[in-house]
């Protein structure tokens, strides 16, 4: 495969193998010496997304990466979003819109018409940057999804790029993996890979040198970099929940989150893991909400049978004694909608049409409809007792949501948003990101009961994982071999 510096794909031998983070590390690297690079994902499974600045929705994690490349996110930066919905289907988001729900079955047939976006928004990047870091998704050695492949080796061959494989070491069985990897793919996308990457190594090298010989024996490629692993790295997860905590402070605030079937966004919540006076909790099937201070409801794909499984785990009732007792309850977007009267979906946007009554702890009704909301907002958050502090965030819903509007406690500049219930223990809004501004992050926690708030710079945090990865890969990377022609950018 000939080298080029017009685009690097980035696959890797399992999910979280890293393939998020190395994409976000090489743009950070490039961006760094004056080179222009966008990142791309061409299809993404993810229930956590981002709101672009035209009203589109893409992944979040392609959403970090273009912040690590210092520009502004794009639809065209993940034109294919899949959100699952039911264990064996999803909603379809193409270049930022919703388009269909499908069934896998559906959709497997259906991503021979998803290639002709992919390869537009891949173009229009190419024209716009000097080069793009792309991630793949999964493993290319998926073989029961090879056919119509458009996430791994079937773009990768389409778009004529070259890859380097990325594998987790800290799991176990890295040889094989990468060893292995390589074995199931064809004869011309083996060729097309470059280089292997391992990642999150602990040890003295010295110890790997003797298998790092033999796998570039066997295969004929080189090892790019072997990556230490990063203690702390505070980098959003495209999927998975990261339950990581920085040290606690002395006095902390209890905070319970109840994990949703369809959970979304819950990148919501990293704020708060960062926070040192923060005990954040996360609650699954068949577990009891312990005694807390706050109980956050996070958002949902799909509100109604997730109001449904909250109930049948009996979270309904033990949230009620929690009130009782005077403890606060909040709810972001399909919590929000949770917490008022009712929830009707008529058209069975997100199943089987009906309507569910709610919690009851707000005086709302949301009706579901076919067309989301998707918008980036700025505006203001008053809670009782406290001043106006300015807030920003991002909407992603189905829902519009009707009830008392007087001293909503969040004013944006399209309107208010939220409400306040239950002798203002109960606060509900569609507002997500709202815990990365220091100050609305401050006001909630006030609220719920935490004195003498010192909430960190989230931003800033996000800059530093950034950054903390760059300079790894800039010392532990070949990244001459990468880009021949950018050699002397990457001189140690």
């Amino acid at each position: 495969m000939q080298l080029t510096t017009q685009a690097l794909m980035v696959q890797g031998t399992t999910s979280d193998a890293g393939k998020s983070v190395l994409t976000a590390g090489l743009c950070r690297v490039l961006a760094r010496k004056g080179i222009q690079v966008a990142p791309f994902k061409s299809q993404n499974m993810a229930l956590n997304s981002a709101v672009t600045k035209d009203g589109g929705e893409i992944g979040r994690a392609q959403a970090v990466q273009a912040q690590a490349a210092c520009i502004e996110p794009t639809v065209h930066m993940n034109p294919v979003l899949l959100k699952p919905n039911t264990d064996v289907g999803a909603q379809i988001i193409v270049q930022g819109k919703a388009i269909a729900d499908m069934d896998a079955i559906g959709y497997n047939g259906y991503k021979k018409v998803v290639m002709g976006p992919i390869m537009e928004s891949f173009g229009i990047l190419q024209d716009e940057y000097q080069t793009v870091i792309i991630e793949g998704a999964g493993s290319p050695a998926e073989i029961n999804l090879r056919e119509n492949d458009v996430a791994n080796m079937g773009f990768a061959e389409n778009a004529d790029v070259p890859v380097i494989i990325i594998a987790d070491i800290d799991r176990g069985g890295v040889f094989a993996h990468l060893y292995g990897t390589l074995a199931l793919l064809s004869e011309s996308e083996q060729a097309r890979v470059i280089g292997f990457v391992i990642n999150r190594f602990r040890g003295d090298i010295k110890l790997l040198e003797s298998g790092l010989d033999w796998l570039e024996d066997k295969t004929g490629k080189p090892v790019l970099g072997v990556l230490p692993y990063l203690h702390g790295l505070m980098l959003e997860a495209e999927d998975a929940i990261n339950v990581q905590q920085v040290e606690a402070a002395d006095e902390q605030l209890n905070v319970v989150v109840p994990i949703l079937t369809r959970v979304s966004n819950h990148t919501d919540f990293d704020p708060l893991r960062m926070h040192p006076q923060v005990n954040l909790q996360f609650v699954g099937k068949g577990q009891q909400i312990p005694p807390t201070d706050l109980i956050i409801i996070p958002g949902t794909k799909s509100v109604r049978s997730d109001l449904a499984f909250l109930r049948e785990q009996g979270w309904d009732k033990q949230i009620e004694r929690h009130l009782r007792l005077g403890g606060k309850v909040m709810g972001i977007c399909g919590g929000y909608q949770m917490l008022g009267e009712n929830i009707a979906d008529p058209d069975g946007i997100e199943g089987d049409a009906g309507t569910s009554q709610g919690l009851g702890y707000l005086q709302t009704s949301t009706i579901l409809a076919p067309e989301k909301q998707l918008k980036q907002t700025v505006g203001t958050l008053q809670l009782p007792e406290q001043p106006a502090v300015p807030v920003r965030g991002y909407e992603i819903h189905a829902g519009i949501t009707s009830g008392i509007k007087a001293n909503a406690p969040v004013q944006l500049q399209d309107g208010p948003d939220g409400q306040l219930g239950i002798d203002n223990q109960v606060f509900g809004t569609y507002l997500h990101g709202i815990f990365e501004q220091t100050e609305a992050c401050n006001a909630i926690l006030s609220w719920a009961g935490l004195e003498a708030t010192q909430t960190p710079d989230f931003d800033l945090i996000r800059e530093q994982g950034i950054d903390r990865v760059a300079d790894t890969l800039e010392e532990y990377m070949k990244l001459d071999k990468l880009w021949p022609e950018w050699a002397d950018k990457f001189t140690k």
